[in-house]
């Protein structure tokens, strides 16, 4: 009689549990069917704001979120590429580079022109020490906004690196691995567009 009646308990117990699981099941499932759209807006939103800062609005007539290419980079990094286009040609791309500072990863958004020109970089993530490497942020000062314009021969190859390094950039006082890292990771990217260039250009 009484394992009878525990047996009914574990049962009834076990139903409880099931309908608890699945109605919680249900509950996410809608959670996430209600909040995709917006989500998925706020992450354009994001996009469109980082590409914007890299990529001048005069110089292209479409949506660069939208006109992508995947390409892997020499590490074996999965790059988006966005791509500007005016009349329907490519007068520019931007894409993420990676950099190796202080603190572990930095991840960057370049934008290079037709030519091979900077358009502009800004910092999408890192871990550096706040008042020393987070100067590679443009809300914390104006350091990065000096690559604007320049290109792998100007200044030539050797001397993207900085001044401790024989190179020509400055870095921050007591702190050099930050933006010795973030020249390397440029330079990668305009080599990355260098070596892509027909691809990433659509030329024939």
């Amino acid at each position: 009689m009484t394992f009878h009646f525990n047996r009914e308990n574990t049962l009834t117990h076990a139903i409880i549990l099931g309908i608890f699981c699945l109605g919680f099941g249900i509950f996410l499932a809608l959670t996430e069917w209600v909040t995709r759209d917006s989500i998925a807006t706020r992450a354009m939103e994001d996009r469109q704001n980082s590409l914007g800062q890299v990529m001048p609005a005069e110089i292209h007539d479409n949506n660069p979120v939208l006109d992508t290419l995947m390409m892997q980079d020499d590490e074996g990094h999965d790059i988006t590429v966005y791509r500007a286009r005016k009349a329907g040609l490519v007068t520019g791309v931007a894409y993420e580079t990676f950099g190796s500072g202080y603190a572990g990863q930095m991840k960057f958004m370049i934008g290079v022109n037709a030519e091979g020109r900077l358009l502009g970089v800004r910092v999408l993530s890192h871990k550096e020490t706040p008042g020393l490497g987070d100067k590679i942020e443009t809300k914390k000062g104006d350091w990065i906004l000096q690559f604007t314009g320049l290109a792998l021969g100007n200044p030539p190859v050797e001397k993207w690196k900085v001044k401790k390094d024989g190179g020509q950039f400055d870095q921050f006082t007591g702190a050099t691995i930050t933006p010795r890292g973030t020249v390397k990771a440029i330079r990668r990217g305009l080599e990355f567009f260098d070596a892509h260039r027909a691809q990433l250009l659509e030329i024939n």
